[in-house]
């Protein structure tokens, strides 16, 4: 589909927020896996948490993570945003009940709020983006 000047159509600012918005979550998440993979002792001392023995099981949030960055991308490829809503609301509901819970680590009730923002915004930001756009000038 062209213009009436035979140059392709402009993206709508909110598809192109969208994606740059994603490619800063996946890439938080990938930042956040590689991490938890990579230094899985360090990482877990600076969110708060005490020592992890063995550290088996935050390296395997750490592939998660990676996972779902590398998802992320491959979703909005595809138009969607559906897995980081679902994913992030999860996270919301998970940090959230652990927080009230009194998980002593700092890092546990600010990643509550940040996942659940990140999934707010992404889901507003995909609305924006379907919403049908005012015709221009012919």
């Amino acid at each position: 589909m062209t213009t009436s000047a035979g140059s392709p159509p402009t993206e709508a600012p909110a598809g192109r927020l969208l994606r740059v918005f994603v490619l800063l979550v996946a890439a938080h998440s990938l930042a956040v896996g590689l991490g938890l993979l990579l230094l899985p002792e360090w990482t877990a001392a600076f969110a708060g948490f005490g020592p992890v023995r063995p550290p088996f099981f935050v390296r395997q949030a750490g592939v998660f993570h990676v996972l779902l960055a590398v998802v992320y991308v491959v979703e909005l490829r595809r138009g969607s945003v559906a897995l980081l809503v679902t994913a992030k609301s999860f996270a919301f509901v998970f940090l959230g009940v652990a927080t009230l819970a009194g998980t002593a680590a700092w890092a546990v009730p600010l990643s509550a709020a940040s996942d659940g923002l990140m999934g707010i915004a992404a889901a507003w930001l995909h609305r924006r983006a379907r919403e049908p756009r005012p015709a221009g000038p012919a």
